[in-house]
């Protein structure tokens, strides 16, 4: 693996595992089940698949370039991650293990659209992405690899994060730390939420 490779996976997996939305709806729903937190962390990862293509075609670039389409999906995104905080904060007396665990559908979808929905992070790979491809060399394959090499971040990291909130489930799980710890999490998201809603145009994450 040449240098550049090793400087941009050890960026990746900082900007990967600098704590936002998506590590908070993954903690959120660790919380439920394994089961919850492992589909929503697939959740992550695909909704990450989204902004890597679009860096890699450069369709991100026309977000940066017209601020209003930026805009808007901004405020979609946060109105989006404030619901989740919002539901999160009514929830916040009723005890995880009692909560409904019908199937992965619900956490797979909110892992993904917490993430697509987010345009900043389409503007962050755009930006980080052309600073390690080789001067003179083919573009496409090179952002092609280091595409993967983010997607495979995020699938460890947000895999690492849903299993061990699951192997300290017992002790999270207590109603009185379950409480404490989705009422984080429910401002967590909410603040996350008004963030992108009240944020700058172009800020980049």
């Amino acid at each position: 693996m040449d240098a550049q490779l090793i400087a941009f996976t050890g960026v990746s997996a900082g900007l990967v595992a600098m704590p936002g939305a998506d590590f908070t709806v993954v903690v959120r729903n660790a919380l439920v089940s394994r089961r919850a937190g492992i589909a929503c962390a697939l959740g992550i990862g695909a909704g990450l698949l989204v902004h890597v293509t679009l860096a890699v075609v450069g369709v991100a670039a026309v977000l940066a370039a017209v601020p209003a389409l930026f805009r808007a999906l901004q405020v979609v995104g946060g109105a989006y991650v404030l619901y989740l905080g919002v539901q999160t904060l009514r929830q916040r007396h009723t005890d995880v293990a009692d909560t409904r665990e019908d199937s992965t559908a619900r956490p797979l979808r909110q892992g993904f659209v917490t993430n697509a929905l987010n345009p900043k992070a389409s503007l962050t790979f755009l930006s980080v992405l052309p600073q390690f491809v080789p001067a003179g060399a083919p573009a496409l394959p090179r952002t092609l690899l280091l595409a993967l090499i983010v997607l495979a971040i995020a699938l460890v990291w947000f895999q690492v994060v849903a299993l061990l909130v699951d192997r300290l489930g017992r002790w999270l799980r207590r109603p009185r730390v379950a409480r404490a710890v989705t009422l984080g999490t429910g401002a967590a998201l909410t603040a996350f939420g008004g963030a992108l809603l009240a944020g700058p145009v172009l800020a980049v994450v």
